[in-house]
């Protein structure tokens, strides 16, 4: 992966992170900068180590799909197809609309379709439910850890009022 890719998708990750952490720092006006930057630094490189997975994860279903899957080294990020994940992500502020942000989304991972299937060979109804499945695998897994974090963090918050 190129550094510019990395960066992209660390910008990618950030922007997301801060689109789900802003508005609740709005809410909670007594959070300091630092306990924002805090949070906002590791969780959005999380969000882009995903980000970076999603190729990934859709090249080993396409490899399982595959009856003898090729060589090669599989699907990656190229700046052209990460430009417009960064692009989603920038969206992610809830104020600018949920669903434009879904349809970018979407819109990425059409994007991954057709290397996907250039790649491994698979038709390209295929290569979109390897992308479908990796993507939302994905986002649901980061979704549950998001809830397990705030279900602990609101613990630890009760336990210390207590």
């Amino acid at each position: 992966m190129s550094p510019a890719v990395v960066v992209l998708l660390l910008l990618a990750g950030v922007s997301e992170t801060a689109g789900r952490i802003l508005p609740l720092v709005a809410r909670r006006p007594g959070m300091s900068r630092t306990f924002v930057a805090g949070l906002l630094l590791p969780a959005g490189l999380v969000e882009g180590v995903v980000f970076a997975l999603w190729p990934l994860t859709a090249w080993t279903l396409a490899e399982s799909v595959l009856p003898s899957p090729p060589p090669g080294t599989g699907l990656v990020w190229t700046p052209g197809l990460v430009a417009p994940l960064v692009l989603a992500a920038v969206l992610a502020f809830p104020l600018l609309g949920p669903l434009l942000h879904f349809l970018l989304f979407v819109g990425v991972g059409a994007g991954l379709v057709g290397p996907l299937a250039a790649a491994s060979g698979l038709d390209r109804p295929s290569a979109a439910g390897c992308v479908a499945v990796a993507g939302t695998g994905l986002g649901l897994a980061v979704e549950a850890v998001r809830r397990l974090v705030v279900r602990i963090s609101a613990n630890a918050a009760r336990e210390s009022i207590a």
